[in-house]
């Protein structure tokens, strides 16, 4: 399964500068299938909500199937389970968009379509610029962080590590090698 069907990062103005990218990724449990009414409130606001994040401040990249969103990417046996994933400049201008945007009221309302889910259900993590992260390597994120908590390899909002380089780290980590897609 390709991380970057239907999409293709763009690069930022300053992208001789940035060397680092936050990708994200975010799993849910429908708590019905797709065509069912229960669901219907989140699949109606799937395009506006994209829309929003594409012309965000900071938006790089997010992951696509045949549509204009990836919730035709089966990537458990689980029919109900569905992804998403991007990346972004930086954390802050996601955390912006997640949480201080007309995306807020919308993610606001997840508990009426999704079923409460056990583990990690969002990972972040450090890209270099102009890598696209696929779906093995975002699960792989989330693996990290249910079994070893937040690190600088899979962490979260609320622990967070810098970008390599800042704040001491070396400028020459990468991130694990058998968990990391192909550009």
């Amino acid at each position: 399964m390709s991380g970057a069907a239907g999409a293709h990062p763009s690069t930022p103005a300053d992208a001789s500068v940035r060397r680092w990218h936050l990708a994200q990724i975010n799993i849910g449990r429908l708590a019905a299938p797709a065509d069912d009414p229960q669901v219907a409130g989140f699949f109606s606001e799937l395009d506006r909500i994209n829309a929003l994040a594409e012309a965000s401040p900071g938006f790089v990249w997010r992951l696509k199937g045949e549509g204009n969103d990836a919730t035709d990417l089966q990537p458990t046996p689980d029919p109900l389970l569905i992804l998403n994933m991007s990346v972004w400049e930086d954390a802050d201008t996601l955390f912006a968009y997640v949480y201080r945007s007309a995306h807020t009221p919308v993610m606001a309302q997840r508990r009426q379509w999704f079923a409460r889910f056990d583990g990690a259900y969002h990972a972040l993590w450090w890209v270099e610029a102009g890598h696209v992260p696929d779906v093995a390597e975002g699960l792989s994120k989330l693996w990290l962080l249910d079994h070893f908590g937040p690190s600088a390899q899979a962490f979260t909002f609320k622990a967070r590590f810098p970008a390599p380089g800042e704040a001491g780290l070396p400028t020459d980590m990468q991130p694990d090698p058998w968990c990391v897609g192909t550009a």
